[in-house]
């Protein structure tokens, strides 16, 4: 009895303002593990939610299963949706529709715009797929078409960056904006976070061509480095080499139709429908369901392709990139379970007219903090998701249209800025054929130009919705 008695007198109980002092020291702490010790996001981000759950006014008892609840929440929620996405990208890189996409996107846009295709190209394929992974994909592209156009090579790389990097962080299923959406409780309106993520594209990605163009007649790139992708190929037989390419309706199935069926679901329930039919909608529209079908699709492609043979190493190869973002993801639900159990959230309700000042510049502000201090935009979204998801009801965020704002404005902070510690970075600037001291004056500044536009568009549509 004496025994327990004494253990239970470890915990050093935190309330109120000291328990939010407590939170922005651990979090600068979680910063510097990240960011200068180099421990890994997983870690770092589940030392500092232990530590919270320590010194809140949580039961020592309880410390246990609130982690454990918080880690497993995460994936029961967002796991296999997450790996669905991931795996509709992977089969879009290795059949070539990626580039069929990109065409289609060419050949609405016309050759006479060549930076505003390649931008639109790469928001249009960066929407299942990673940034970086879309960068290298369509590289070959840019470069063909800098040959076929003429046009200034520095611009094209930042169009295609910015296009790649905004849809990267604002729209699902790419697995940010996706974790994002359900840890603030939008699982059930993915459409609605896509359709605010598509709305909010608008100003970073007119800001981001516009300082591409202007940077772009200021910088030149380095002499272009040889590498596995022949310089000299034209577009033409760029596309040849990928062998038949995937119809564009094939191209275009994997990403629509869960789309669409997301879509289905969410007017059945607005319409308050019943019978089977309106069963079987809403099943097919929930995101897992609606991504397996998306999936089913992508395998239909891969095999039609005739790359069936690719099948099991690709889908391997999708858990290993996948698993660290599932990993890092249900670490950052960890700390949104314990700021839940704390006495944080009541406090900040108390108070909560002085954080509504901040508003929604509150997760913009978070996150923009946490991706310059860790260079991953993945980890900075779903960690302030974590953290603000408990405060958004206090924060003055209520309807499921604030919440996807939230989910954008996160999105927003998350590229601001991207520099030497984000890999995007390094991508950009490597296959850019950019000096080091040029990526900030291009890369870095461009993050921070389109992530201030992205927060403006915000901040005005909050006001208007």
């Amino acid at each position: 009895m004496t025994g327990n008695l004494v253990f239970c007198n470890l915990q050093i109980v935190m309330t109120g303002l000291s328990l939010i002092i407590v939170f922005v020291v651990a979090i600068v702490a979680m910063i510097l593990l990240i960011s200068k010790l180099k421990v890994h996001p997983f870690l770092a981000i589940l030392a500092v939610s232990l530590l919270l759950a320590l010194l809140s006014d949580i039961p020592l008892t309880d410390v246990p299963g609130v982690i454990g609840s918080g880690f497993a929440g995460t994936f029961t929620s967002i796991g296999i949706v997450i790996i669905l996405g991931a795996f509709i990208g992977a089969v879009l890189e290795r059949t070539g529709a990626a580039l069929k996409l990109a065409d289609l996107v060419i050949r609405l846009v016309g050759e006479k715009r060549p930076a505003l295709a390649l931008e639109l190209m790469g928001w249009v394929v960066s929407i299942p797929v990673f940034c970086d992974s879309g960068f290298v994909i369509l590289d070959p592209i840019r470069r063909a078409m800098v040959r076929k156009t003429g046009a200034s090579s520095v611009a094209m790389t930042l169009c295609l960056s910015c296009g790649l990097y905004v849809a990267h962080v604002f729209i699902p299923p790419t697995p940010g904006p996706l974790a994002a959406a359900q840890a603030l409780g939008l699982e059930s309106n993915i459409l609605l976070v896509i359709g605010i993520g598509v709305l909010c594209s608008v100003f970073p990605l007119l800001a981001g061509y516009g300082y591409a163009r202007y940077i772009g007649r200021k910088i030149k790139p380095e002499k272009e480095v040889p590498g596995n992708l022949d310089p000299t190929k034209s577009y033409e037989e760029l596309k040849a080499s990928f062998g038949k390419l995937p119809s564009g309706l094939s191209a275009l199935a994997p990403l629509v139709v869960p789309i669409l069926l997301m879509a289905l679901s969410s007017i059945v329930s607005m319409a308050h429908g019943t019978g089977m039919a309106a069963e079987v909608c809403r099943f097919l529209g929930t995101p897992i369901m609606a991504l397996a079908v998306g999936a089913i699709l992508a395998i239909c492609q891969l095999f039609g392709s005739g790359k069936g043979a690719v099948f099991y190493t690709l889908t391997n190869d999708t858990l290993k990139t996948v698993g660290p973002i599932l990993f890092v993801t249900a670490a950052g639900g960890v700390l949104g379970k314990v700021i839940a159990s704390s006495d944080m959230v009541r406090f900040i309700t108390v108070h909560a007219d002085s954080f509504q000042r901040i508003g929604i510049f509150f997760p913009f502000l978070l996150a923009a903090i946490l991706k310059t201090a860790q260079g991953s935009s993945t980890v900075a979204i779903t960690t302030t998701a974590g953290i603000v998801a408990p405060l958004m009801v206090a924060l003055g965020f209520g309807t499921p249209v604030e919440a996807a704002l939230v989910v954008v404005a996160i999105g927003a902070g998350s590229m601001t800025v991207s520099h030497a510690n984000d890999s995007y970075f390094w991508v950009v600037t490597s296959f850019g054929e950019l000096k080091v001291g040029d990526g900030y004056r291009t890369q870095t500044l461009l993050t921070l130009v389109i992530g201030l536009a992205s927060m403006l568009e915000v901040f005005l549509l909050n006001l208007i919705l």
